[in-house]
């Protein structure tokens, strides 16, 4: 009889954690849609949402326009046409497979730059914002307008670069492995639970809360982030959703941490 009372027990600690689990997936997805209608809804969070999506595009199309257009000096370095026809289809493939990989990694540099440099700024306009107008007051840290820069510059590269790393990191177990299917769902997996820190982040960073603090808050909530970063993983949508992400993520902390 032991057993089995301890087996049912277990069973219903299973169980309970399984909800909670779901009950905070759900969450997750929630506020982030909340955050869109939001965003859509308020005249200024809509014009900076577009803004951030401009941006990227822009810098992604000039360093792809860039590699291509010195795509045959690149290769030339690499590997010189050869005359012999047994072998010119070998370096035509390898020709386009080059040029995939580097418009590929010029989308990666673009991503860091405009999110380090650029959307950083309209991310944190935008946390601030959505913060006024859910309290009526903003909650941060005096600083003066340039060392406050500095501070969300240095706040946002672990929050881009590590991610961005371990992503390709996966990417690169899964080519050598023949774990490659898995390793691509898991890989998903990490990347939307970064993007999801990335917004969700921006308010305890705002408030110079410890990055070890905030860090250990991600753990704590992880499928939180899954759920908030699973619309990301919609093609077409997930740019819209990742526009406007800041504001959702805002709610949630607010709502969650400042209650």
């Amino acid at each position: 009889m032991l057993w089995i009372s301890e087996y049912l027990f277990g069973n219903l600690i299973w169980q309970g954690k399984g909800r909670i689990f779901k009950m905070n997936l759900l969450s997750g997805i929630t506020y982030n849609l909340r955050g869109l209608w939001l965003g859509i809804k308020t005249p200024k969070l809509l014009m900076l949402g577009l803004l951030r999506f401009v941006v990227v595009v822009i810098i992604a199309v000039f360093f792809a326009s860039l590699i291509l257009l010195y795509h045959q000096q690149i290769m030339n370095i690499i590997w010189v046409r050869p005359e012999s026809q047994w072998t010119l289809w070998l370096w035509h493939l390898f020709s386009w497979f080059l040029s995939s990989l580097l418009v590929g990694l010029a989308a990666v540099l673009s991503y860091l730059i405009s999110q380090i440099l650029f959307s950083v700024i309209i991310m944190d306009y935008m946390s601030r914002i959505t913060e006024r107008m859910m309290t009526g007051q903003e909650k941060q840290e005096e600083m003066p307008i340039l060392p406050r820069f500095f501070h969300l510059v240095k706040q946002e590269m672990p929050r881009t670069i590590i991610p961005v790393a371990l992503t390709l990191l996966l990417m690169v177990i899964g080519w050598l492995t023949p774990f490659g299917p898995v390793v691509a769902v898991f890989s998903s997996v990490v990347a939307v639970i970064f993007l999801a820190w990335d917004n969700t982040d921006l308010t305890p960073a705002r408030r110079l809360n410890l990055f070890k603090e905030r860090s250990r808050l991600l753990l704590k909530t992880l499928p939180f982030h899954l759920g908030f970063g699973s619309l990301f993983l919609i093609p077409g949508l997930n740019i819209l959703f990742l526009s406007f992400a800041p504001v959702g993520a805002t709610l949630y902390y607010i709502d969650k941490h400042d209650a």
